[in-house]
């Protein structure tokens, strides 16, 4: 197996790759994308100003803009499309996708990760702690 196919296996997790694989090939799914941003130049160590702070969210807004803008053509090929206009400051953008268009996203140089956008619900565990709200 080539070290770059490796590498896009790494960007998708075990399971989520199973239940692609599952999937008809016009069927679309949901997941985020977790795009590759570039640090803020002026990181020191410091505590940064209000202005600095500022200034590392436009930064990082603006790295974010440009790697959607780099995989823009494969969500279009896929017939996908993002769910929001802009990525957050963190990088990501949920959009809607076919299964190929996933794996054609983790071999772009302009993502970080893809993940499966579900729901999260509470688990179920022998170390839950029971509130009885009888006596209020």
């Amino acid at each position: 197996m080539s070290e770059r196919s490796v590498n896009n296996q790494s960007k998708i997790s075990p399971e989520f790759a199973a239940r692609l694989t599952q999937l008809e090939p016009q069927e679309k799914v949901r997941a985020i994308v977790l795009l590759k941003v570039n640090e803020p130049e002026n990181n020191t160590g410091k505590h940064p100003s209000r202005v600095e702070r500022q200034a590392n969210m436009k930064a990082l807004q603006e790295s974010a803009e440009q790697s959607l803008e780099t995989i823009d053509g494969i969500i279009k090929l896929f017939d996908g499309h993002p769910l929001v206009e802009h990525p957050d400051l963190l990088g990501s953008i949920p959009i809607e996708i076919t299964a190929a268009g996933i794996n054609a996203l983790a071999k772009s140089d302009a993502v970080k990760a893809v993940i499966e956008d579900q729901a999260i619900y509470p688990g179920h565990s022998n170390n839950s702690i029971e509130i009885s709200l009888g006596q209020f």
